[in-house]
């Protein structure tokens, strides 16, 4: 059996257990040879099934190295057949490698069988502090405060249960305030490899907040339209006290 790098690929996505990067990848090759390399002459024969068929592609025709590019061009080949067939999973790649996911329309199955909980949305302020501490990372709790106008401590503490934000150090700055950024499980939950891949943004650019940071030191009344929120004449839906704590609520009794 000849070596095929797609069939390789695939049975190394279903086999991984997390995340597989190129350098996992041209891993398992080097092993491959190193493995074949040590065998005696008399058990070179060995890993083949009851009949004679040699379970594994010959050494001869597996390369010692696949560059990245043509194991990317592989993996999005890949990807493509997935979806394109349908299938209950799909091909991802974030920051640190590729892996099966399931496709959006068979995870709900998939959450009933590990019996997990229904997934809750963020509510509009954790969403709204959430997304400057992306596009401003790294960044102080007072910064996010000067920007939003209002107390911030509920939003991040939640945020930090969600494992969607962290500490990331302290600013230089009187008194060392902590700084925050995002998490790789935001980078996952997004379904991208870098911050280099959020979508564009003009209210939240640096410029921008750099603006109405120092607006805001010069006692400037910056406006909610300004900010990219409804004006506050302008009809909001409202939030109860379950949504607004990323809490379910509770269903009435019959």
């Amino acid at each position: 059996m000849d070596f095929d790098l797609q069939r390789f690929l695939r049975a190394l996505v279903f086999a991984a257990t997390g995340p597989l990067s190129v350098k996992d990848i041209q891993g398992v090759l080097n092993r491959f040879h190193d493995e074949h390399a040590a065998l005696p002459p008399s058990d070179e024969g060995e890993g083949e099934g009851e009949e004679g068929e040699n379970l594994l592609p010959a050494a001869a025709t597996v390369p010692t190295l696949v560059s990245g590019s043509q194991i990317r061009e592989a993996m999005e080949a890949l990807a493509r057949e997935l979806e394109e067939a349908g299938e209950v999973c799909r091909l991802s790649e974030a920051h640190n490698g590729w892996r099966l996911v399931m496709a959006p329309e068979s995870a709900e199955w998939a959450r009933l069988l590990r019996k997990e909980p229904r997934p809750v949305r963020l509510s509009p302020s954790a969403m709204e502090t959430l997304a400057i501490v992306a596009y401003r990372q790294p960044v102080a709790r007072s910064e996010i405060e000067s920007i939003r106008g209002v107390s911030v401590d509920s939003a991040l503490n939640r945020l930090m249960e969600r494992e969607l934000v962290r500490i990331v150090g302290r600013a230089d700055l009187p008194g060392r305030p902590l700084q925050y950024g995002t998490t790789e499980q935001f980078l996952e939950l997004l379904g991208i490899r870098s911050l280099d891949e959020l979508p564009a943004s003009d209210v939240l650019s640096s410029r921008e907040i750099d603006d109405w940071l120092q607006r805001s030191r010069q006692q400037e009344v910056i406006t909610e339209r300004e900010m990219g929120l409804p004006d506050s004449g302008e009809t909001e839906p409202e939030v109860d006290a379950h949504e607004e704590l990323d809490e379910p609520q509770p269903r009435e009794a019959p």
